[in-house]
């Protein structure tokens, strides 16, 4: 088992020393993974249970509020 994760690993370790225009590509999505996960995230994606959780107390916020729409959809 471990024979087949060497011969995987060098496989993809020698085609990557090959290719010329495969890192220019690598770098690009990883450029864009960046910007998806990290930029957007940081703007976009406000972290609102810390900013309504009292005291840190984020378990009870999560509680009161599934419990606040279980009663809400059962009307």
């Amino acid at each position: 088992m471990r024979n087949a994760f060497v011969s995987v690993y060098r496989f993809y370790r020698d085609g990557f020393a090959e290719m010329r225009l495969g890192k220019v590509l690598w770098l690009v999505i990883l450029i864009k993974l960046f910007i998806i996960f990290i930029i957007l995230r940081l703007f976009f994606l406000p972290n609102t249970l810390n900013e309504k959780a009292a005291n840190g107390d984020k378990a009870e916020y999560v509680s009161s509020q599934l419990v606040e729409r279980s009663h809400e959809n059962t009307r």
